[in-house]
């Protein structure tokens, strides 16, 4: 679901975010993660801090497609229930 600030899957932001995400994983090992803070800094630069969350929601929408899997302490978690610190990975 879309903020206020515009980042929901119809904007340009959360296109971004989720084109960003798949870019990093395609440049790494197929088994390697990345943080949403890396698509939030490669989309928002110097300013990203403001997209973790909807660098978070682009990662959950890229899940519901099959194209990434949420990790938490190695393991696939359901990134509707998954709190504090996560992982996104290429699935496999």
């Amino acid at each position: 679901m879309a903020h206020a600030g515009g980042d929901g899957p119809h904007t340009p932001v959360g296109r971004q975010l989720e084109a960003k995400i798949l870019e990093l994983l395609a440049s790494r090992p197929a088994t390697s993660t990345i943080c949403p803070s890396d698509a939030a800094r490669a989309v928002g630069g110097d300013d990203w801090r403001h997209l973790m969350e909807p660098a978070r929601e682009a990662a959950r929408r890229l899940v519901d497609a099959g194209q990434v899997h949420i990790t938490q302490g190695g393991s696939v978690v359901d990134p509707a229930t998954a709190k504090g610190p996560i992982r996104i990975r290429k699935a496999l």
